[in-house]
């Protein structure tokens, strides 16, 4: 992957992050994630990663790779590639770590991380949240945080076409 050189060493694998999270695990400590696309940063995912961050101590960001943004929100998208965005999200200082995965949905990497909380931005359902059932069933919980309203990365395109 290629990255701009600003806290690349906040973006990892699923391999390279296990030693990571199993340490904070063994302090006690609260392993956040959420995910999404990311592909134009705004201030609703601003709050969204705020809000997640304060549910814990360490903030894991799953990030959707070009070809899974591709296939969920279509051929234009996405508008910026993995590694800026990906690179965007590292240098917030409330994102802790950035891990892309190529599937539709994070469930492999939600599997392979086992979090203490998941956290999901919008007007989900606990029924309708990727891995939801994993985290509980781990012994950990899963928040649900508001969408911040007006603010859309759809919205944002259309408005630039005019």
């Amino acid at each position: 992957m290629k990255t701009l050189n600003y806290c690349t060493n906040k973006i990892h694998t699923t391999q390279s992050i296990l030693g990571i999270i199993n340490a904070l695990k063994y302090q006690q400590k609260k392993v956040v994630f959420t995910n999404g696309c990311f592909d134009i940063l705004h201030a609703g995912h601003l709050q969204t990663l705020h809000q997640a961050a304060a549910y814990g101590h360490y903030l894991v960001v799953g990030l959707n790779a070009d070809a899974s943004v591709k296939r969920l929100k279509g051929n234009e998208r996405p508008i910026n590639n993995e590694a800026n965005r990906a690179t965007m999200l590292a240098n917030l200082t409330m994102v802790d770590a950035v891990i892309l995965f190529n599937n539709d949905t994070p469930l492999e990497l939600i599997k392979a991380l086992l979090p203490n909380v998941l956290v999901k931005g919008g007007d989900y359902t606990l029924d309708h949240i990727v891995g939801a059932t994993e985290v509980i069933a781990n012994g950990g919980t899963v928040a649900i945080i508001p969408t911040l309203q007006g603010y859309s990365t759809t919205n944002i395109i259309n408005k630039m076409k005019g």
